[in-house]
Order: structure tokens, then sequence, then C-alpha cells
């Protein structure tokens, strides 16, 4: 997984709530579990008129011009600001993977789904819970012409306007320090790898028994 570096993004405003797995990515694009191929397809049958069909690369479908994601403004986007829930419906890990290929790398939302929530941090994308008002203020400045860009510092805490004003957040410390580690469940076990063989190793030694059977 990769690393959580402080940087600077874009603000890409979906105004809606309630915004489910299955919006994020549809459910007849999840054929494969290698976390990669996704992108394309988020948010699909927003970003596309035509419906969503495997076997067709974006280029072969017909844009919708007025979803937020395909204005040319918020091209590069790198955070992602929604309302309430957002993240409901099913569990399904490919809707933090799509974010994440798409280019998302922070998600700004009132509330989330609990799961959703939970996969973001495994998968290397930060999700951000700030409160009502907060949100609707950050709604209005990316709407406005200028747009907005944050300068995200998940070290200090702290959300950056253009204004200087700062927004701290608040986070889970382990969780934290994965995403600035770059580690996800697998990596957190792999850090320990050498406590686990010398563990093995004793075990069979004090147990040979229960050993036999794997020769």
């Amino acid at each position: 997984m990769k690393a959580f570096e402080r940087f600077v993004g874009r603000v890409a405003p979906l105004n809606r709530a309630n915004v489910d797995t299955d919006q994020i990515i549809p459910k007849q694009f999840l054929k494969s579990i290698r976390r990669t191929g996704f992108g394309d397809n988020l948010f699909d049958g927003w970003r596309y008129l035509d419906e969503g069909d495997p076997s067709k690369t974006p280029n072969e479908r017909r844009i919708n011009p007025d979803f937020v994601l395909n204005s040319p403004r918020y091209q590069g986007a790198s955070i992602l600001l929604a309302q309430d829930n957002f993240g409901c419906g099913s569990s399904r890990e490919h809707a933090v993977w799509a974010l994440e290929e798409y280019g998302f790398r922070v998600v700004l939302a009132p509330s989330y789904a609990d799961i959703f929530f939970s996969n973001c941090f495994k998968n290397g994308v930060l999700p951000i819970v700030l409160d009502k008002e907060t949100i609707n203020k950050m709604f209005r400045l990316a709407e406005s012409e200028k747009g907005l860009e944050l300068t995200v510092d998940l070290a200090a805490q702290r959300l950056t306007l253009p204004s200087g004003e700062q927004v701290a957040f608040d986070v889970d410390s382990f969780r934290k320090h994965c995403l600035l580690e770059g580690l996800d469940d697998i990596g957190v076990t792999l850090k320990d790898a050498d406590a686990i063989s010398e563990f093995e190793a004793r075990h069979r030694a004090r147990s040979p028994w229960l050993f036999d059977t794997m020769r």
C-alpha cells in the first residue's frame, strides 16, 4: 500500500447523501480481486449516459457532461467531498479500489458507512469526518468559480484552506500510523515476520508430533 504523504489536492464536490457502494462501482464490474481496473467505472451510472458494459472502454462510452467528475475544472481531483452516509450499501471493497485508482486519496463527509470507512484505511484512502457546517462551507468553496484546493497533512491531522484557515480532524492513532507507513493488514503482520518464524520454530521443536502429517 502506498504511504500517505502531505499533499495539496483539488476538491471534487459530490453533493449527494447516501451514496452507496453500487453507485460507487456497479455490480457488473466486480469480476476481479486484483484491486486494479476499477477506476474507469467509478460512479459509472452517473459518469456515462449509456448502460455500463464491462466489454466497453471509456472511449466507447457516451459521457454525461452534467456529472461533476466530467467537468474540466475537476479533472485531476484527489479529494472527494461528499454528504452523509457515504459508502452505504454492500460491503464490497472494490468501492475503495475504484476511488483510489481514479486518484482520490481523501474523502471528506459528515458520516460514513462503517465497513466502507474501515476499508478506506486498509487501502490507502483517508476518510475524514467533519461537521456538517464545515462540509457545507467546503461545498460552497468547491462549487465557486475558483474551486477549492486543500493541503492535507495527516501527521498534523490538519486541513489548510487557500485562505490559510486550518481545520483539524480526528483519526484513530493506529490507523494513522498504518497510512503514514503504507501498511495494510498484511504489511502490519509482516512487520513481525521474524517473531512469527521464531515462534513457529519453537513450537515445532516442542511438539514435533503435531507436524508429522505435514511431511
